[in-house]
Formats: structure tokens, C-alpha cells, sequence
């Protein structure tokens, strides 16, 4: 790579500046993708173990009840598209719907200026959605031109965790009432799994047992070659009443 330093995108949004960077990391001798919110890092491709668990995790607390390609997910929240490719990796996945508020996110991600984003463009099961996910999930479909359609499978990373919310807006999502109605858009025996950036919260744990069946959160360890050392991160999975999940 010839450039050591790149802004590929830029918009002044809504919620603030959001840029899109490339970089070279001298150091350590790969490539880095960035995506900045004003001055807060919303996401690198150097750290991307925490995503891709949550769509492990997310996965993985389904009932083994399902034929093969018959799981319905949603993605709140697209980034880099870390989670959306675990997701399209697990070959019981029938269809992703990435519902994401920011519109440039996904013109990256559609223009390739992203490492997954032809990758992801491309699947016929992927869907982009530009639309307002904790909005959406207050109504009584995520999905307003399927107003019955339900999932198997929630996975959310957007805020850097319940207590530290990208925008006041969304802290009633992580309240029971917010969370009944997330309950809402899953199939019985779905799963509800959220990032965070925080290690686990116990009054949010409880909440979660509160609305769902099971509730549990699950420590991501991965090193940090910037400081040299490891650095974790949190993934809550919990589950919907069991029953027979829809195919």
C-alpha cells in the first residue's frame, strides 16, 4: 500500500461527523479500517473478535430444533459488517435483514470501499435496510412490508453498551418495557444477543431475566497488540420462552 493514511468518506450527518479511514499500521504491518463518529472510534478492523462472537453466540443459544438454511436474523447495526458475515457464514441462515440508520454505512459497504462489503452486497440473503433500529423496534414490525414476519435471531451492536448510549434516544430499548417489545419480533425459542464495550452488568442482567426465559452474559477475551495486552469484551444472549421454532 502506497498511501499511509486515507479518509475515504466523510458526511457530516445527523448524529455528527462520520468518516470512513484507511491507514497503515507500520508497527504491526496491516491494513486498518476505522470508522469515526465526531471523536469517538465506532469501529476497527483490528478489533473485531467481540462482532464476530456475537453472531457465534447469537447463533449457537438456538434450540437445534431447525432444518438446515431456515433461520430468519436480524442485525441492528452494520460497522464494517464483522457480525453480518459471521452471520452469512452459518449455513442455517435462510435470510440477514442489516438494519442500519446511517445511509453511508451502507453505501460503503455497497461501493466496496469496505473489506466485506462486495461480500456481503452480493449475498442473496443479505438485505440492507437504512432505517432507525431501536425506532423499529418499538413498532409492531421490524420489518413494516412484512408486518407478521418474525425471527429467530437479534443481534444488536450499536451502542458501546446499555449504560453508554450513542444517543439518549435509545436508553428505553434497554428498560423491560423496550426490551418486551424486542421480545415481540422473535419466533419462541428466539435469541436476543447484544455487544458491549463494558464488562458485564449485573442490573442489566437482570432486566434481561426479567423479559426473556434464560439470560446470561458471556466475556469475548482477544489481544490488543496496541497496548499489549488483552481486552475483552461482552456479549448478553438470552432467549425467548422455548417452544417450536418457526421454520
Amino acid at each position: 500500500m502506497s498511501i499511509d493514511f486515507e479518509e475515504l468518506a466523510y458526511r457530516d450527518t445527523p448524529f455528527g461527523e462520520l468518516s470512513l479511514r484507511r491507514r497503515l499500521h507500520v508497527a504491526l504491518g496491516v491494513e486498518v479500517f476505522e470508522v469515526k463518529l465526531n471523536d469517538e472510534f465506532l469501529m476497527s478492523s483490528l478489533f473485531t473478535a467481540g462482532e464476530i462472537a456475537l453472531a457465534e453466540l447469537g447463533l449457537d443459544g438456538l434450540q437445534p430444533d431447525h432444518g438446515a438454511a431456515s433461520l430468519d436474523v436480524v442485525v441492528g447495526g452494520l460497522g464494517l459488517g464483522y457480525t453480518a458475515r459471521a452471520v452469512l457464514d452459518n449455513s442455517a441462515v435462510r435470510s440477514l435483514l442489516v438494519i442500519e440508520a446511517l445511509p453511508d454505512v451502507i453505501d460503503w459497504h455497497r461501493r466496496g470501499l469496505v473489506p466485506l462489503g462486495k461480500g456481503l452486497s452480493s449475498d442473496p440473503r443479505c438485505e440492507f435496510l437504512n432505517g432507525d433500529f431501536f425506532g423499529l423496534a418499538n413498532t409492531p414490525a421490524l420489518d413494516s412490508r412484512h408486518p407478521d414476519r418474525r425471527f429467530h435471531v437479534i443481534l444488536v451492536d450499536i451502542d458501546h453498551s446499555p449504560r453508554h448510549v450513542l444517543n439518549d434516544s435509545h436508553a428505553g430499548f434497554y428498560n423491560p418495557d423496550g426490551l418486551h417489545r424486542l421480545a415481540g419480533h422473535l419466533h419462541p425459542g428466539g435469541v436476543f444477543a447484544l455487544w458491549s464495550n463494558d464488562p458485564p452488568d449485573e442490573e442489566f442482567c437482570a432486566v434481561l431475566a426479567s423479559v426473556f426465559a434464560t439470560a446470561q452474559a458471556r466475556v469475548v477475551t482477544f489481544p490488543n497488540p496496541l497496548q499489549n495486552r488483552d481486552a475483552t469484551n461482552t456479549i448478553y444472549v438470552a432467549v425467548k420462552q422455548a417452544g417450536n421454532i418457526a421454520a
